[in-house]
């Protein structure tokens, strides 16, 4: 890229920026959230200065506060292919794909990421995106009312599309544009008080389920929730009402762990706003909502099988109460079969981590594999966690119905189509796990050289 362009990594940063700093005039209780867990974080690195330390040493202490993930839903092919491009301008791809169908929410998903190591500490702004599922409307009314309700509408300004065109052909962005670019591509993302269609209409869809009368009904995606990053998820979600926050009964994903893997999630209810319909009739939409997430660990293959095998178990003999005490204390005795130490963990092969030189070490020759263990007991190799920078189809299912309500529907049977999703897209989606394979051995490979060197 041209010296002269901005790159992506910064115009990516300036648009999580910009979006925080919206969402937050929009939600006001999403500015409180984020007050209470900069002072959560902050209360945790206090007492536990060796997880300071081990977090500047990684260089995730920098990315933590201006980490945020969004999420939006489109109706359309068309829509999803123009927000990858859109997304591509800011240094993200699509990873993973996500069929949310068999929790009764009609659509799949993937998300949008940076996908480097020198990107994803620079800023990780994440957008899980999700794609209306038509077919799965059982009404065939429903289903053509709802694709030409689609057709109608344009969620991008004409001034995003040519920048997208211009970063596409130039294959970067002047200071001027970026910033342009940035304003403009904010307007698909904000929030829309007018719907495009009667309330009838809106009724109508929204009884067969409200995802697709949000999804369907308005000029634009609407961002519907941006979610910091937190260190203590289960202490925010014990102080969220004592800050007028109500929030969701359980946390969503593993329980608590001295050594966090993947991602546990938990929200406040969905704000009631209210819209004007077409017919100047006046109603109220709650689909937007506050998340808060704690990442952990990224697991492998093999780490992901023993997770999901446990994570079943725990469903099948779930308490009946909704209580997130004692849903975590089941989840904390199914999960004592996965190992909570980060050297079992790297040893069974389980997670990923990141290998790195330590400055001074050096060795005599090659190393082989099976030398690499004796290297890091001797302290020539420090070992630091892979975070877990992707989803969790089963907790963002648990998130989406925990704030559609009763009138959601889970009568979708499983009915995954990544191919359908990636013609939408345009492109294939990325595999996170070859990812983070790839991210762990090259991370190996350059501390070798380093040492032996």
């Amino acid at each position: 890229m041209s010296s002269a362009y901005v790159s992506s990594d910064d115009i990516r940063d300036q648009f999580s920026s910009a979006m925080s700093a919206m969402y937050q005039q929009e939600v006001p209780q999403y500015g409180t959230l984020l007050s209470l867990v900069e002072t959560v974080n902050q209360e945790v690195l206090t007492a536990n200065p060796a997880l300071n330390s081990e977090l500047q040493h990684s260089d995730e202490l920098a990315r933590i506060n201006v980490e945020r993930h969004g999420a939006i839903r489109v109706g359309s092919a068309e829509e999803l292919a123009i927000l990858r491009r859109m997304f591509a301008v800011m240094g993200m791809a699509p990873v993973g794909y996500y069929d949310l169908s068999a929790a009764g929410v009609p659509v799949h998903s993937t998300a949008f990421r940076p996908i480097a190591d020198e990107a994803l500490k620079r800023n990780p702004f994440r957008v899980f995106t999700s794609l209306l599922r038509l077919e799965l409307i059982e009404k065939a009314e429903f289903r053509e009312q709802a694709s030409a309700i689609l057709r109608a509408r344009n969620i991008f300004t004409p001034n995003v599309k040519a920048l997208i065109e211009r970063f596409e052909q130039q294959g970067g962005l002047s200071a001027a544009d970026a910033e342009q670019f940035v304003n403009e591509a904010l307007e698909t993302f904000r929030w829309h008080d007018n719907a495009t269609v009667d309330l009838a209409t809106y009724e109508r869809l929204h009884n067969e389920h409200r995802l697709i009368a949000d999804v369907v009904c308005f000029r634009g995606p609407h961002i519907n929730h941006l979610t910091p990053r937190t260190l203590d998820i289960d202490e925010v979600q014990r102080r969220m009402p004592s800050v007028g926050i109500d929030p969701k009964a359980t946390i969503e994903g593993p329980p608590r762990r001295d050594c966090p893997i993947l991602l546990r999630q938990t929200s406040f209810k969905a704000l009631e706003e209210t819209i004007a319909f077409a017919d100047a009739a006046e109603g109220k939409h709650t689909a937007r909502f506050g998340e808060i997430e704690q990442r952990g660990i990224a697991l492998t293959a093999k780490g992901r099988e023993l997770y999901d095998r446990l994570l079943a178990s725990a469903k099948q003999n779930a308490p009946m109460a909704a209580d997130n005490d004692a849903h975590q204390a089941h989840l904390a005795k199914v999960f004592k079969a996965f190992p909570d130490d980060y050297s079992t963990l790297r040893r069974e092969a389980l997670a990923f981590f990141h290998y790195q030189a330590v400055s001074g070490a050096r060795t005599e020759g090659p190393v082989t594999p099976e030398q690499v263990d004796n290297l890091i007991e001797q302290g020539a190799i420090a070992v630091t966690p892979m975070i877990y920078e992707d989803f969790l189809p089963v907790s963002a299912a648990g998130i989406f119905q925990s704030n559609l309500g009763g009138n959601s529907h889970d009568h979708y049977a499983s009915n995954a189509s990544q191919d359908q999703f990636e013609q939408a897209l345009g492109v294939a989606v990325i595999d996170e796990i070859e990812l983070y394979t790839q991210r762990q051995q090259a991370s190996l490979e350059r501390a070798l050289v380093k040492l032996a060197g």
